[in-house]
């Protein structure tokens, strides 16, 4: 009897042992049944994802940091067309905590070499019909980013009808958002486009203006806490996404491309084979600090493409189109525009649209041939096409099939050219996805570069594509040319970006008008102009302003925007709120360049911590009193690390220091 005991103690004592272990590592099945929730923390245990099924059986998680909430439980799952993924789900296993190490280098970004670091979990789920989809997280230190899995073989297409993943912000928290505008709606049915304003601080739970919802990225502030969303960019396997148009109790869903965006004949929302990855959904957590400093959005996207990467040399480039519209795209002009640049020391100059027909193909290969003794590199435009716009511009169909687009840029770069611009996109759908990539990807084989106008958002495709330098898709400076009331939200609209659009993704504002505006009564100072050279980031930067108008400018001015790089080693936050200032700083070349501008029409006076920076002497250009609206001067921060800086309404500086690192490669 005795021994009979002992025997039963010993094998309940061992069963209690091995069901423990089981629960604490979530490998099997008995976790499932013993666990309400499972936890997936950040390296240094910041920020925090409890993933749950309901009692409904509906997958949830939410996200903490420090222990206060950022998203209460929000939802997850797809709807395809032949089965459910949004209930009836049975949780079959849970894998261990794996870490996850990535670096890479980047040219087109805040910071040109990056290091990612994050625990990851995977929540592999079964539901009533017994078919699987796998939930991954992956959580940094300064972020969570998830996407789903469907494994297996299938001999058709799957589709998915609906997402309902969600993000549920506390109902106290603000939002800055963009709405996302109609489908074929704006100047010759371009729309969507991205070029909408930002709405700032608005309460969670606002339904957008507009029906087709919210663009990405989307930043909302909860708390002492800051969450920037965005997605990585589908790889012609899925649509873009957005937020829905109506947030009830704060609860923002994804939401799918509207039905004309898409090709004719084309995938509108997505459809794949087995095994098939979706996007990864991206969100930024932490201080503002950590939304300006983060590359999230990089981070996750998949590596580069396999190239030869001689040929991808970002750079500053001057453009006539800003300023001087149609008229400007003839040969002589454009002569004039290359020596322009070739004077400031700039890699490229950008033709505009219809080149084709007031230059031509002979002609601008002679304009290759003397802007190639001149160091200067040409990129011209290029229609998009298709049934998708109506726009009059040429060139057009030359980029619409593999066959066509091979020919066009093998003859590009026989004569010379470096690089396209390829415009009026107007849609999300799977099938305008693809044709992004499938541009990027011909481009690369032909050592194009490549920029998108009137188009998405690039979601990271320039880490995958690194000949992409840029994408337009925010309301930008050729706005400000047509209507003074866009003039006139210039100012708060610029401090809203470095937080939202140009976080991750580079973007082509074409900044820094020094002169003037024709028709148009600037409301932003020079010097606030000049800031934007440093504060927005892009792989080529288009600059707007005129020989002339440069001209005008003091020669120091002018020698700072010769110097001033478009790669940058690091980048700091040091100052700023959406809608109100920004204060940033880059470091390239040897030097550390400090910017800010003021979003807001009174003076004001900002006290920057600028303890960071090896060296403390540098100099200042600023607003002056004087005719041309400058004035330089030394600065010094003290020994304290805090440095005072005045601005003026809509005005703006830029601090420049001399670093004790060597220079780095690239102009």
């Amino acid at each position: 009897m005795t021994i009979f005991v002992n025997r039963f103690t010993g094998l309940l004592l061992l069963g209690l042992f091995l069901l423990s272990a089981c629960t604490q590592k979530g490998t099997t099945g008995f976790s499932a049944a013993l666990e309400k929730e499972y936890l997936v923390e950040s390296p240094d245990k910041s920020i925090a994802v409890r993933f749950s099924l309901t009692p409904d059986q509906q997958a949830t998680y939410s996200v903490s940091r420090g222990g206060a909430p950022v998203l209460q439980d929000s939802r997850l799952g797809v709807l395809m067309e032949d089965t459910d993924f949004t209930k009836g789900l049975a949780l079959e296993s849970v894998s261990d905590v794996e870490k996850v190490q990535d670096t890479y280098e980047i040219l087109t970004a805040k910071r040109r070499r990056n290091s990612y670091k994050a625990n990851k979990r995977t929540f592999r789920l079964k539901n009533a019909s017994g078919q699987k989809m796998e939930v991954i997280f992956q959580v940094s230190d300064d972020g969570v980013a998830f996407r789903y899995y469907f494994p297996g073989q299938t001999s058709g297409e799957k589709k998915i009808s609906q997402e309902i993943t969600s993000f549920r912000f506390p109902e106290s928290a603000k939002g800055w958002l963009q709405p996302m505008s109609e489908a074929k709606t704006g100047w010759s049915q371009t729309n969507p486009s991205y070029e909408e304003y930002y709405l700032k601080g608005i309460p969670v739970g606002t339904p957008s203006p507009l029906k087709a919802g919210w663009v990405f990225p989307a930043l909302f502030q909860s708390g002492e806490n800051w969450a920037l969303i965005t997605e990585s960019a589908p790889e012609g396997d899925y649509c873009a996404s957005r937020l829905a148009q109506n947030a009830p109790g704060g609860e923002y869903l994804i939401a799918f491309p509207q039905e004309p965006e898409k090709h004719p004949g084309g995938i509108l929302n997505p459809q794949s084979s087995l095994p098939w990855y979706t996007p990864w959904r991206i969100i930024a957590v932490g201080s503002l600090k950590t939304i300006a400093e983060s590359t999230l959005g990089t981070d996750l996207a998949k590596p580069a493409i396999k190239l030869d990467p001689s040929f991808i040399k970002p750079g500053k480039a001057a453009w006539s189109w800003g300023l001087l519209k149609d008229d400007s795209t003839v040969y002589d002009v454009q002569k004039r525009f290359i020596d322009y640049a070739s004077r400031m020391k700039w890699s490229y100059c950008l033709i505009d649209a219809d080149w084709d027909r007031k230059i031509g193909y002979a002609k601008m290969k002679e304009l290759a041939d003397y802007a190639k003794t001149k160091n200067v590199g040409l990129l011209l435009w290029y229609n998009s096409a298709g049934d998708w716009n109506t726009t009059p511009y040429t060139p057009k169909d030359r980029m619409l099939t593999h066959e066509s687009r091979m020919q066009e840029f093998k003859r590009l770069r026989e004569m010379g050219i470096k690089g396209v611009k390829v415009d009026f996109f107007g849609g999300d759908g799977q099938s305008v996805m693809q044709y992004y990539t499938d541009i990027l990807k011909d481009a690369a084989e032909n050592q194009i570069l490549v920029n998108f106008h009137g188009c998405t958002l690039p979601r990271g495709w320039q880490r995958t594509y690194p000949n992409l330098m840029t994408m337009e898709s925010i309301k930008g400076f050729e706005f400000i040319t047509f209507e003074q009331q866009n003039a006139n939200e210039e100012p708060a609209h610029a401090t809203v970006i470095p937080f939202t659009r140009n976080a991750f993704d580079p973007m082509d504002f074409t900044p820094v008008n020094l002169d003037k505006i024709p028709n148009i009564d600037r409301k932003t100072t020079k010097g606030f102009e000049l800031a934007l050279s440093v504060l927005f980031i892009s792989g080529i930067q288009h600059y707007v302003e005129t020989p002339s108008g440069m001209a005008k400018m003091p020669a120091y001015v002018r020698e700072y925007m010769r110097q001033v790089p478009t790669v940058w080693e690091d980048s700091k936050f040091v100052e700023g709120y959406p809608g109100k200032e920004v204060v940033m700083a880059r470091q390239a070349n040897g030097r550390w360049y400090v910017a800010g501008i003021n979003g807001e029409n009174t003076a004001k006076q900002l006290q920057l911590d600028l303890s960071f920076l090896p060296r403390k002497k540098g100099d200042l250009i600023t607003d002056g009193q004087d005719a041309s609206g400058f004035q330089q001067q030394s600065a010094e921060v003290p020994a304290s690390g805090k440095y005072t800086v005045n601005l003026k309404p809509n005005g703006g500086f830029v601090l420049v220091f001399p670093g004790l690192e060597t220079a780095s490669p690239g102009k």
